[in-house]
């Protein structure tokens, strides 16, 4: 997808040996998409790889796409834009970011790429899906390929079912975390019929149902939505708690939106027995790094635990 690097995904699982897991006989691992390169980690790549591709075809010399100021998609776009020769242009949540977002160390990654921002209000951003808004961002930039919030469209559920690979099959449950449901409608797709999918939202309610049926037919998959932690963004002291110690512990990093919330349901959940002996679990780390630095700046002023870099 990037010419630029040629990026050669390497596949690492690492197994994770944790008393808790293992008096409880289960059998847990975690597939190291955050490895695959800096800057467009685990999903990212994934499903930046195809509508690049798309984009190029198409002779598009701009991706324009939506996030919000701590989106890790918004970094990867840049990159994946700026390492294919096309500029980028963000629609960024939030129209008080306008005087500030220098502040904001993804986004200032994001602009030292070379990407642009339109700073719009919610009511506004809510509109990102509406193909009469898109259509008029579009008019603007005749040369210029949409790509919707977080990755998500057909192109990016194709790159998500490349996750798995044939080896995976010994697996009984793949475990993701779900922001816009594209890396849980892919691995739906991919996995084998005696596969099941537990997706983790990192946000309250279970509304990606509607989201995740629309690019995946298949009945496999469960959202386990206990573990939102309050919400999109929001992390407690427990919560860092856990990923300090499961760095400390493993030396593997997770981040605090996604895959920390995604890896303290899972062992929640496996001290409560809710899998039978013997289960085999893959879990997707689906990178996310960037943020730590940002998200421990919120809670150095909220006078919280920072997370260990």
């Amino acid at each position: 997808m990037v010419e630029a690097t040629k990026i050669l995904v390497v596949l690492q699982t690492d197994t994770i040996l944790l008393p808790e897991i293992q008096q409880h006989q289960i059998s847990l691992h975690l597939r190291r998409e955050d490895l695959t390169h800096p800057m467009l980690s685990g999903n990212k790549f994934r499903k930046l790889k195809y509508n690049v591709q798309e984009a190029k075809k198409g002779n598009c010399n701009t991706l324009l796409t939506f996030g919000g100021a701590y989106s890790n998609h918004i970094p990867a776009t840049a990159y994946a834009a700026s390492a294919n020769g096309m500029s980028s242009i963000g629609i960024i949540r939030g129209e008080e970011l306008a005087d500030r977002w220098k502040d904001n160390p993804t986004l200032v990654s994001a602009a030292k790429m070379g990407m642009e921002f339109h700073f719009v209000s919610r009511e506004e951003y809510r509109l990102r899906d509406n193909k009469d808004y898109q259509a008029n961002l579009l008019s603007g930039h005749q040369a210029a390929y949409l790509i919707p919030e977080g990755g998500t469209n057909t192109l990016g559920v194709k790159g998500c079912e490349e996750i798995l690979t044939a080896e995976d099959g010994c697996y009984d449950i793949i475990c993701c975390a779900a922001g816009t449901g594209g890396t849980l409608a892919g691995l739906s797709n991919s996995a084998r019929e005696h596969q099941n999918i537990l997706g983790f939202p990192a946000l309250k309610g279970d509304f990606l149902k509607d989201d995740i049926g629309k690019y995946t037919t298949e009945q496999n998959w469960t959202l386990i939505t206990a573990y939102h932690f309050g919400g999109y963004g929001r992390v407690t002291k427990e919560l860092v708690a856990f990923i300090n110690s499961f760095r400390e512990r493993t030396k593997i990093p997770l981040d605090p939106v996604y895959t920390g919330k995604m890896m303290y349901g899972i062992i929640d959940m496996v001290k409560q027995g809710k899998f039978k002996n013997g289960t085999k679990i893959l879990a997707i780390h689906t990178g996310g790094l960037q943020g730590i630095e940002g998200m421990n700046g919120i809670l150095r002023k909220k006078n919280l635990p920072l997370l260990s870099i």
